[in-house]
């Protein structure tokens, strides 16, 4: 992208500040930011930082990272490269949460995120991620601990990835 991601401008504010707006729009208290390769700094004192000095080993250190600094009874993951993630998702996400399960977003039966993790399965996620499959691995391991919720008609989790990927970005977000 030629800079880091969370710092891409689309419809006029960063993927990060777009972000922290669906998860708090969804209803997250706090909001925890992960960063690793760059250093990002929020002027929302809302918002708190974690740096994860061991980014280059993966996506899974930095789900690892967000969770040892997570409290409360859950935490819904989301990646800032899905800017069609919306908060109507996080909501349904929210809404479907049980105690010692974790909460999948699915797009046409696949399990994407965000996902929203119970306190209760945290150290066993943490202890079962590597390198850059996230929580994937973990989740289809799992199937018994995954609650599935269709997100489809709230959300598009499309990546972007490369320059070209935000040109393709045609459906905005509410």
């Amino acid at each position: 992208m030629g800079l880091p991601k969370a710092l891409v401008r689309l419809d006029g504010e960063t993927l990060l500040e777009r972000g922290v707006r669906m998860l708090r729009d969804g209803g997250c208290d706090p909001i925890l930011v992960v960063v690793g390769a760059s250093e990002i700094e929020l002027t929302d004192p809302q918002v708190k930082v974690v740096r994860n000095p061991d980014w280059p080993r993966g996506m899974a250190s930095s789900l690892r990272a967000g969770l040892a600094e997570a409290s409360g009874q859950a935490a819904v993951v989301a990646l800032v490269d899905q800017p069609g993630i919306t908060p109507a998702a996080v909501k349904r996400l929210r809404a479907a949460h049980r105690p010692g399960f974790a909460t999948c977003a699915t797009f046409g039966g696949e399990q994407r995120t965000p996902v929203l993790f119970d306190a209760a399965v945290w150290a066993e996620v943490s202890a079962g991620v590597t390198g850059d499959s996230g929580a994937r691995y973990w989740l289809r391991r799992n199937p018994t601990l995954v609650i599935p919720v269709a997100c489809d008609d709230v959300a598009d989790p499309t990546d972007l990835d490369v320059p070209e990927d935000l040109t393709r970005w045609e459906r905005p977000c509410s």
